[in-house]
């Protein structure tokens, strides 16, 4: 008898329908294999058949010593992971008459299977339910520790399930399990922009905080120059909370990426914060951008509608470094194999912070640096010039005061003040930019944009003019100049770039002035 099962395969950020059909028929001579897979199924999936024989006797149902043959369609593609555990039993058991066979076809089946018939978590749960309700299946049928991030999908029955059992009395008919139900807009409201850190924590840095307000409000990259202890790391860990808040769009895309990756955690569903992503130092280049035999997302795509946070950026690799110049251009990663080529979306905040030498102290205002002639130009030139280029604003950060941290008087802005101005600033450069497709924001501005957005008075054009002449800047800060400067017009709600903008934007240009290294 044959019988067909659904299931899904997910490459990249998204799902393709797998149909598992299995026949039974014919005895099986002394000393042969019952049992064949075709269609290209890797390790994982070849060695199921002894979790899938183990569970069905274990829940009471029998694997008769008959020949069965089981293919993955289309068998060109390959199939990976332990997740067909679940739809291969249930073939079996429609193949050899022990199920019901007509009420599968419009039903999707993803889990493992332990040796005792319980489910283990999958890897994908949403993309492979948006696909299935795309392609018209009724059910989806999933472990429940993966069940609330599959309910997102709307217009969708999820069946959160525990064991093999539970399965089976779904095709039966005769589950009292009930469709999982969930609310994602009221979620999605409920919970958005809730962080627990927040921009009033700090105290001092105000010079500081006014440069992540113009990062967050144009989208531009940053990093932060400053000896140990300034707190830069704590002022990255805060970026987030003055980006605007996502969007349902936004949510669900972050949250596929996540759910691809298998990092969303038990019990979890959607993601209402923008991510923040800090990898260590000593991470490799795929773990970075993402790949490996079986191609994952790495940080960057991690971090996607979020913030990629690099702490020490001269102690990464520089192999590291310089395989993400491609995608900070083109805002995606795609990761090309000899039988395939998945893609992953990369659009993200870079925020780097660094010592400005070795021993942290070159420049500081109270503490001599110890490094030697050259070492300080040695240690910045770790960094190349190409990366530094898409980096637009380069700010010093300098250790606060005991008179600033002992105050209880202090009063600092909360990320929440902050925020309602770069929202206001995202909605005019949605408007400026809402007939080029792919820009959203300043710092996305192709060179032959700026000419005709950034116009400058000829106060203004002075000014640069000097600036450039007397600091030594390079050819490069010009672009990076005007596009900051076109954001703090923004934030003062400006339609021209008055002189105050271009001078706030010139002085973010630290690591460009010639001779700053010594």
């Amino acid at each position: 008898m044959l019988s067909k099962t659904y299931a899904s395969a997910v490459y990249g950020v998204e799902a393709q329908t797998i149909t598992i059909e299995v026949n039974s028929g014919g005895m099986v001579a002394a000393g042969k294999l019952a049992y064949s897979l075709v269609g290209l199924p890797d390790n994982a999936v070849k060695e199921g058949w002894q979790r899938i024989e183990a569970a069905i006797k274990n829940v009471g149902k029998e694997v008769p010593r008959i020949k069965l043959v089981v293919n993955l369609a289309p068998a060109d593609i390959k199939k990976e992971g332990s997740a067909y555990d679940l739809p291969i039993a249930l073939g079996v058991l429609a193949a050899t008459r022990q199920i019901k066979n007509e009420n599968l076809e419009s039903i999707l089946f993803m889990g493992e299977l332990a040796l005792d018939g319980n489910l283990r978590p999958i890897k994908g749960a949403l993309p492979i339910a948006i696909q299935a309700r795309k392609e018209g299946f009724k059910k989806f049928v999933l472990p429940l520790s993966n069940a609330r991030e599959a309910a997102i999908v709307n217009d969708l029955e999820i069946y959160g399930i525990q064991n093999l059992k539970e399965a089976i009395d779904i095709v039966d008919g005769i589950s009292s399990t009930k469709p999982m139900q969930y609310d994602t807009r009221e979620i999605f409201s409920d919970t958005n922009n809730q962080y627990a850190i927040d921009f009033s924590d700090v105290k001092g840095q105000d010079n500081i905080k006014r440069a992540l307000e113009i990062a967050a409000a144009g989208g531009h990259n940053v990093i932060l120059i400053g000896p140990p202890g300034a707190g830069k790391t704590m002022l990255a860990r805060r970026l987030p909370t003055i980006l605007p808040p996502l969007n349902l769009y936004e949510a669900l895309e972050t949250t596929k990426i996540h759910s691809v990756a298998g990092i969303l955690g038990t019990d979890s569903s959607l993601i209402t914060e923008r991510p923040f992503r800090s990898p260590h130092h000593t991470t490799s280049d795929v773990a970075l951008v993402g790949g490996g035999s079986n191609p994952n997302p790495g940080e960057i795509s991690l971090a996607h509608n979020g913030v990629l946070f690099l702490d020490e950026l001269p102690e990464f690799k520089r192999q590291v470094l310089e395989v993400m110049r491609q995608p900070m251009e083109e805002r995606k990663v795609t990761i090309a194999r000899a039988k395939i080529s998945v893609e992953y979306p990369a659009s993200f905040m870079l925020i780097a912070s660094m010592n400005p030498c070795p021993c942290g102290y070159y420049n500081h205002p109270e503490k001599d640096c110890v490094c030697g002639p050259g070492i300080v130009k040695k240690y910045l030139s770790k960094i190349s010039g190409p990366l530094l280029d898409r980096i637009d604003l380069h700010v010093e950060v300098t250790p606060v005061s005991y008179d600033e941290l002992a105050t209880r008087e202090y009063k600092s802005e909360t990320s929440k003040d902050i925020v309602e101005r770069v929202v206001k600033a995202r909605k005019i450069q949605e408007e400026r930019f809402k007939d080029h497709a792919g820009i959203f924001a300043n710092a996305q501005m192709p060179s032959r944009m700026v000419a005709d957005i950034c116009v400058l008075s000829p106060s203004g054009t002075t000014l640069l003019k000097t600036a450039m002449n007397r600091l030594q800047l390079s050819a490069r800060a010009y672009d990076r100049i005007l596009k900051v400067a076109r954001t703090a017009a923004d934030l003062a709600n400006s339609p021209d770039i008055k002189v105050e903008h271009l001078a706030e934007a010139i002085q973010y240009r630290s690591l460009d002035r010639e001779g700053w290294a010594g």
